[in-house]
């Protein structure tokens, strides 16, 4: 008899850049201009072909994959941790300025009121890849990385296929 899996109740959630200001963040496919009611009938790209989802929801897949891959291996100690992308980290300017290699990720520990947040940066994570199959491989290790970071021990331990695709 197998043992049933841990159910916690784990959830991804990706946070959106304006929801924590109250306002909410529509999609490209929301914004669509609609003028009198003379739009398109329907959609442009049928769900099947590749244009259809954009880069930055084939992102987003890719973070939950990783998170959700992570959370079923160590289970409880990733609960209530909160998974954010970011298009470019915040002061980009400067650290090219100073020289420094821009982050590709960031953690910032718990809060009195809301978990933990584990932030990719998009734009910063897709320069360094050439293809689809490299931009998953890297989210995962970044994701890989932070929550190491989170929990303090090395992400070799966390995820025994950590940069061993390459």
């Amino acid at each position: 008899m197998q043992p049933l899996p841990h159910d916690s109740g784990f959830t991804v959630r990706l946070t959106e850049p304006g929801a924590a200001e109250g306002g909410r963040v529509r999609g490209f496919r929301e914004r669509r201009r609609n003028r009198h009611g003379r739009g398109l009938r329907g959609e442009l790209l049928m769900p099947t072909l590749p244009g259809y989802r954009t880069r930055a929801e084939r992102f987003d897949d890719f973070v939950l994959d990783s998170a959700q891959r992570l959370h079923d291996i160590w289970g409880k100690p990733l609960d209530g941790v909160r998974f954010a992308v970011e298009d470019i980290p915040p002061q980009l300017e400067q650290l090219v300025a100073e020289g420094s290699p821009a982050p590709m990720g960031a953690y910032a520990p718990a809060t009195a009121g809301e978990g933990p947040v584990i932030t990719l940066y998009r734009r910063v994570v897709e320069q360094a890849c050439g293809s689809r199959e490299e931009l998953a491989d890297l989210v995962h290790d970044v994701v890989v990385e932070r929550t190491a970071e989170m929990l303090g021990v090395p992400p070799e331990t966390l995820d025994p296929v950590y940069r061993r695709r390459y």
